[in-house]
């Protein structure tokens, strides 16, 4: 007698996340939903300059002694100026669009790699020698620490982790949300010192009116080092019992007709001639940028520091690095194992790379024209500055003001993303603060870390979420905006609570955040 499977019974939580993902995906594609946004943006800006909306704030400037004093009034793209500027500025919003630029160069190598069979065999090579049970941890880890190479691991890891979880018989798209939640969610903090760091610290010292209370680079190195194991472990457990079984099982008909099988079995004495080949590629290629890098006055060391962090050529040029990287290796590898006979097939992956681009570049046309038109208006600038007034006017405790710093950060990161704007406008309100209160400003630092990358996962506004949802078409058919924003919700959700208490743990009990970066002014 043959028994039917019963299908377990699916939470409040899980019901509430399919239907974001339902209503998600019922909206327009991409493209029409930032259509839609442009022509709300640009009613939205007529109405608040109509009704005369101006703020007055004082604003850090990189290299400034002293903060600026500045005023913005909202503008409207209805009136004769905001019109020239829609119909003169759309090459130029494009061209400014960082976006596509970084894609395009990075994904020719990688593109390359892929075509040419690297990357299957080095998938089928990953999972051999690393422990199964260890692999979310492992991805996760990799997406935290890959910040030191600003977007890389958004065009690099992502994919690939979808690739890995896919060939262990997981669901690729629990691989992809575990590297977005390690990439994205844990964007502004590190084991190691990033830019990042660099631009946050001299925008705090900015707004500091005492030599005394300045910051350092490694101001928050403790609790980033503390952070990176805690976005890793909560990213990890949330992958391994909720995102993962809520998906469920994966078969292969869920993705496109022409999906790619998964790489699997043992690797061929093609694929590893071609890895050993691979490896010569990439350790030559090491030689000469440490050649190029660790000397004093090095190529590719910052020309008046000396500096390989601040301001370096070294990470100034990381995504052309992926490119030669991702080349060398993919050619490397092509000659040993006989996929590279001659150089049309060379040529070959990487016009196939950039012709399946195509439909992204148009997406990234239209969204780089809603950005330039909301920052035209002025309108995402009024909402922050507001909100921190409202903040600041609260007379909030530590507690509070740091719980509400992470607050303001989060909502606004909805609709401005880049660690630097944000910060440059809630500096000057926020680090003075904290200083009143006899709280060391690297504290205010660390909360707006907290409060800027865990929304990064759940926004469409974010310049690489498109990009996210082109990775997931590649497992299943129809994946829309909805199904991406319900995948990561939840990572979202839980690293802005955890983290958040991390943090006023930390406060309550008096940890150095970094070296000589003492919770209170001395």
């Amino acid at each position: 007698m043959s028994q039917t499977e019963v299908a377990a019974p699916r939470s409040v939580l899980q019901k509430v996340l399919d239907g974001i993902e339902v209503a998600g995906n019922k909206v327009p594609h991409p493209v029409i939903i930032f259509l839609i946004l442009i022509a709300f943006i640009m009613a939205l800006s007529a109405i608040f300059q109509a009704m005369g909306s101006t703020v007055t704030f004082e604003q850090a400037q990189l290299g400034a002694e002293e903060p600026e004093t500045v005023t913005v009034a909202a503008r409207s793209l209805l009136d004769a100026d905001g019109l020239r500027f829609v119909f003169t500025s759309p090459v130029a919003n494009f061209n400014n669009f960082g976006v596509v630029g970084v894609i395009v160069v990075a994904m020719i190598g990688v593109g390359m790699a892929e075509e040419v069979g690297l990357i299957a065999s080095f998938i089928k090579r990953l999972v051999k020698v690393a422990p199964p049970q260890a692999i979310t941890f492992i991805i996760v880890l990799l997406g935290v620490l890959s910040s030191i190479a600003t977007d890389a691991g958004y065009l690099v890891l992502i994919p690939l982790a979808a690739a890995v979880f896919l060939s262990l018989g997981r669901h690729p798209l629990a691989g992809l949300a575990a590297a977005f939640a390690g990439v994205g969610g844990g964007f502004a903090v590190n084991m190691l010192i990033t830019p990042v760091d660099g631009m946050l610290a001299e925008i705090t010292n900015e707004a500091i009116a005492d030599p005394a209370n300045r910051v350092s680079i490694t101001g928050n190195l403790y609790f980033g080092i503390v952070s990176t194991l805690l976005v890793t472990v909560v990213v990890t457990l949330l992958t391994e019992k909720f995102v993962e079984p809520r998906l469920g099982a994966y078969h292969p008909s869920e993705g496109p007709e022409d999906a790619d099988e998964p790489p699997s079995g043992e690797l061929t004495a093609q694929e590893k001639n071609g890895l050993r080949w691979a490896f010569w590629g990439f350790l030559g290629t090491t030689v000469v940028v440490l050649a190029l890098s660790l000397p004093p006055n090095a190529l590719l060391r910052n020309p008046e520091t000396g500096s390989l962090i601040e301001d370096s050529p070294l990470l100034n040029s990381i995504i052309f690095l992926i490119l030669v990287y991702f080349f060398v290796m993919g050619l490397c590898y092509g000659k040993g194992a006989g996929t590279i006979n001659g150089s049309m097939d060379v040529i070959n992956p990487m016009t196939k790379t950039i012709a399946g681009l195509s439909g992204l570049i148009f997406l990234l046309l239209v969204i780089s024209q809603f950005i330039a038109y909301f920052n035209y208006s002025n309108l995402g600038t009024i909402a922050a500055v507001n909100m921190a007034d409202t903040l600041e006017a609260a007379n909030l405790s530590t507690v509070w003001l740091i719980l509400g710093l992470i607050a303001m950060t989060a909502v606004i990161d909805i609709f401005i993303g880049g660690v630097v704007p944000k910060w440059a406008i809630f500096a000057p309100v926020f680090v003075p603060l904290f200083i009143q209160l006899g709280i060391s400003p690297d504290l205010a630092m660390a909360a707006y870390r907290v409060g800027d990358s865990p929304v990064n996962v759940a926004t469409p506004l974010m310049p690489y979420f498109a990009l996210i949802v082109i990775f997931a078409e590649r497992y299943r058919r129809k994946v829309g905006v909805g199904s991406v924003i319900s995948l990561m919700l939840p990572y979202t959700v839980v690293l802005l609570v955890t983290w958040s208490a991390l943090l006023v743990v930390w406060y309550l009990l008096g940890i150095p955040l970094g070296p000589g970066a003492s919770i209170y002014l001395s």
